[in-house]
């Protein structure tokens, strides 16, 4: 290093979750903190994925309250959605979240650069700002630049018909069909979304399932809660281009089926955004854009640590934030567990949502382990019946020797929420009799964890 423990410099790039969690932290720690942002402090998860599209799917949530009304004795207006007012919302929300972010980042006096930060060597960087370059040295350097939506050469994107989810938060009208490419997370959420909120919606599933990475069980919930929407799925088909045709667009798929719709969606993907950052220049090795790092995040040169998207590793907001809080720890010198992926929470925010955490069914039996797994309905469970949301179940999984809990995964109404009660019992390695013997409000959701524990 080349100053003292007390004035080391951290410089970090990318103000995303990783990158604010990794200020703050190592703001407290006592490092001279400087972070370089090209856009908006919080990222792509609180400018275009996780906070935009949570407040559409909250919108959407409620357009589907408003439109099932009659089952739970009320009369009311079906509802119309204001796209520009729907618009404002999420960029008021996002510019809120982002402002706080600020004010947290000056609070512990971290210097904010405005540009694209770009690394001249194995410790010096340059902010690319308008005001000309501000070069910056540093001791302890963070890469965490995120990712950008996946765009294929077949596809001529124009914001306007045909769209990446980027696009997605302020067009000017609902589309009338839109044609969702991908059926992964992101995909199956836009599906949700557009149809609560009025469009005729076609889902283009290069596999045989919806959520292909994800237990078939899991995936036939909400595949036929798609289908009672009125969703129309092509199995089996891969998109191979999208034409134009003015006041709309046909995708075509490599079976010959041609798909037409008034506008399509791609949500195929990701790539880092790690193009122009210099690692070279620092020395820093990339795979295919990817930044490889070891268990505690490190770069193949140990002093430049690389966390969130940018690494290939879990997509998740959650998980990049966790992992820019131990990097400011380890860069101190302290100790610090590396992250256990297996029992990180994922969540699908749908109608149902989809929640899990630790060992699935799937994976258990591709290892040849042995575990023991019960399951309980929503539609056994008074709070699910009286709220009208009986879809789904819990799902716990535990070992049959020491019957302490492995993995969960649940999919109904407030999933993202009841999955915390297993996702802690996964990492304190509770037993289902502790699970058995918590008295749950009644009548609750979460009562429902403590049956299927039964």
């Amino acid at each position: 290093m080349t100053s003292t423990q007390s004035q080391q410099r951290f410089l970090v790039v990318g103000g995303g979750p990783a990158g604010v969690a990794a200020a703050t932290t190592a703001a407290s720690l006592d490092f001279k903190v400087t972070l370089i942002e090209n856009s908006v402090v919080g990222g792509a998860a609180h400018l275009w994925d996780c906070i935009p599209s949570k407040t559409m799917a909250a919108t959407a949530i409620r357009a589907d309250s408003i439109r099932n009304a009659a089952k739970f004795g009320l009369v009311a207006d079906p509802g119309r959605i204001n796209p520009a007012e729907l618009a404002e919302r999420i960029q008021t929300i996002s510019r809120d979240i982002g402002d706080k972010l600020v004010a947290l980042l000056e609070s512990q006096e971290v210097d904010i650069l405005r540009g694209f930060g770009r690394f001249t060597g194995p410790n010096s960087a340059v902010a690319e700002t308008d005001d000309g370059d501000v070069p910056v040295s540093f001791d302890v350097a963070l890469v965490s630049t995120g990712s950008g939506p996946r765009v294929p050469d077949w596809a001529e994107v124009d914001g306007e018909r045909i769209l990446t989810t980027r696009d997605a938060y302020d067009l000017p009208t609902i589309p009338d069909h839109l044609i969702v490419i991908g059926s992964g997370v992101t995909g199956v959420e836009f599906v949700h979304i557009f149809e609560s909120l009025g469009s005729r919606v076609t889902l283009v599933v290069s596999r045989q399932q919806i959520l292909p990475h994800r237990d078939a069980e899991v995936a036939a919930v909400l595949q036929e809660d798609f289908l009672d929407r009125g969703v129309k799925l092509v199995i089996g088909a891969r998109a191979i281009g999208i034409e134009h045709t003015g006041d709309g667009v046909v995708v075509v798929c490599d079976d010959g089926r041609r798909v037409p719709g008034s506008h399509a969606l791609l949500a195929i993907g990701s790539v880092p955004l790690t193009e122009g950052l210099g690692l070279d220049e620092a020395g820093v090795r990339t795979d295919h854009g990817y930044v490889p790092v070891d268990e505690h995040q490190r770069t193949s040169i140990p002093h430049i640590y690389a966390a969130g998207d940018c690494t290939g590793q879990m997509p998740l907001s959650s998980v990049a934030s966790m992992q820019g809080r131990k990097i400011a720890r380890h860069a101190r010198g302290l100790p610090v567990k590396p992250i256990d992926y297996q029992k990180v929470t994922q969540a699908v925010f749908t109608q149902p949502e989809i929640a899990s955490v630790g060992l699935e069914e799937v994976q258990a039996a591709q290892e040849g382990r042995k575990v023991r797994t019960t399951k309980v309905p929503f539609a056994a469970n008074a709070r699910s019946v009286l709220q009208g949301y009986t879809r789904g179940f819990v799902k716990v999984i535990s070992d049959p020797a020491t019957g302490v809990v492995l993995g969960g995964t649940i999919v109904g109404h407030r999933a993202s929420e009841l999955i915390g009660i297993i996702a802690l019992a996964v990492q304190a390695r509770v037993t289902v009799s502790v699970l058995v013997e918590t008295l749950m409000v009644h009548p609750s959701l979460s009562e429902s964890i403590t049956d299927a524990a039964e």
